[in-house]
């Protein structure tokens, strides 16, 4: 009668298992981060200090969209600068001009949305909701948000 080896069974299992896992991972980790992430200047006008927020998601060619807020007073020139949504992070937490309330990014570029003096700004790959109102991705826009 001919011994059967369970260990040799069990072996054979756990590499295979492992090697599905490693291609899976490596596929899924892929459709995960092709498109890339939102890339969120905060920074101000040169000509009149106004804080001004600088939208981009490349591979969507959403590019240049600028959201600036008159009448409201600019961090310092050091708290200002460029955040990159790649890694998601507990929320809520702060951003020069507010904060960021929540983030999804588990396919990117995923969902982020702010709260930037006393407006809501919500960063979708289809659509731009300001203030709970879509509006569309256009490259190179300026949407000037004035205090409630």
């Amino acid at each position: 009668m001919k011994s059967d080896r369970p260990m040799k069974h069990f072996v054979l299992a756990f590499l295979l298992a492992l090697v599905f896992y490693a291609v899976f991972y490596e596929a899924i980790e892929s459709a995960r981060t092709r498109k890339g992430p939102w890339v969120v200047t905060f920074t101000t006008s040169t000509s009149s200090n106004v804080p001004t927020l600088v939208i981009s998601q490349y591979r969507l060619a959403i590019t240049n969209v600028q959201i600036c807020f008159p009448e409201q007073q600019a961090p310092s020139s050091n708290a200002l600068g460029t955040m990159i949504f790649a890694q998601p992070q507990p929320v809520p937490f702060p951003v020069p001009f507010g904060r960021c309330v929540f983030m999804d990014t588990t396919f990117l570029p995923g969902t982020v949305s702010f709260q930037l003096y006393g407006h809501e700004v919500e960063l979708l790959p289809r659509v731009l909701f300001i203030d709970r109102q879509e509006r569309p991705w256009l490259s190179d826009s300026e949407i000037t948000l004035h205090p409630k």
